[in-house]
């Protein structure tokens, strides 16, 4: 994906991202999980679009989950090794729970899993993603709360207004290498959205990829830091107006240097329920 300088601001990039087209047909994916690949296997028509990017710093303090759908806070953690499971598990979730509660509200959230990612040629972990994408649909959000709690819990929560949100950090940094670029959820136009089935050895789940659209509205952070976190929304259940997805992906920041160290990066992927 190439990238350039804007000439307009220094607080915009232009950069090249991967975008789904609609078609008639319902896209799918052969996961790696399926194919054994390091990369997934695509049956979708696929294009690159040059985007402006803007930088969200300056903006950071007015963002909000409900808004925008995602929010950039500065909160370090007590966990020396985030490569680390056992610590992760025992001291790294606890403190995500903490954040999420005490950023949106939520009465309980549920940490389900988390990842990581590197952009090293030589990874044991999962890459960046590089299409434009959310992580979960109208028909899969409410899937990966019954997934977690169970049919019979699920069902007894299901009037409790509920969202899925991910908290990422990078492992290191400053981050130079395949930071983000995150979508204003304001910005997303009807039919922006494509459902697209992830197709893996045992089941099929969906995620939403993006359709381009001029009126979209790119942001992201530059030289994000340890300390710093970001919260992005991926399904929210309540439909009164409030951001409900917020797609999202990395990209090539053209002040890169040559020899700048991998991105490395640790993303919790939780359920916040309110009320």
């Amino acid at each position: 994906m190439n990238t350039n300088r804007t000439h307009e601001s220094p607080d915009t990039v232009t950069a090249t991202l991967i975008f789904m087209i609609k078609d008639d047909i319902k896209p799918y994916i052969h996961t790696e999980a399926l194919t054994g690949a390091s990369e997934p296997h695509y049956f979708a028509k696929l294009e690159e679009r040059e985007v402006t990017i803007h930088d969200g710093r300056p903006l950071a303090a007015n963002l909000s989950l409900d808004k925008q759908g995602f929010e950039l806070h500065k909160r370090d953690t007590a966990v020396a090794d985030l490569h680390d499971d056992k610590a992760v598990k025992r001291d790294y979730y606890p403190e995500v729970e903490a954040l999420i509660k005490e950023a949106t509200g939520a009465q309980r959230v549920v940490i389900f899993d988390h990842t990581r990612r590197t952009d090293a040629p030589e990874r044991s972990i999962r890459g960046p993603a590089s299409r434009v994408h959310n992580d979960y649909t109208e028909r899969s959000g409410p899937q990966r709360i019954r997934d977690v709690l169970g049919e019979a819990e699920a069902e007894a929560v299901k009037d409790i207004p509920v969202a899925q949100i991910n908290l990422w950090r990078p492992i290191r940094g400053p981050v130079k290498r395949s930071p983000l670029a995150l979508l204003n959820a304001a910005s997303l136009g009807a039919g922006d959205l494509l459902a697209t089935d992830m197709i893996y050895p045992n089941r099929t789940g969906e995620i939403y990829h993006l359709a381009y659209n001029p009126n979209h509205r790119w942001y992201y952070f530059p030289d994000m830091r340890r300390e710093e976190v970001l919260l992005i929304k991926g399904y929210d259940s309540r439909r009164d107006g409030r951001a409900r997805f917020t797609p999202h992906t990395a990209f090539h920041d053209p002040n890169t240097p040559d020899a700048a160290p991998p991105r490395e990066s640790i993303e919790i992927r939780a359920l916040a329920f309110f009320g």
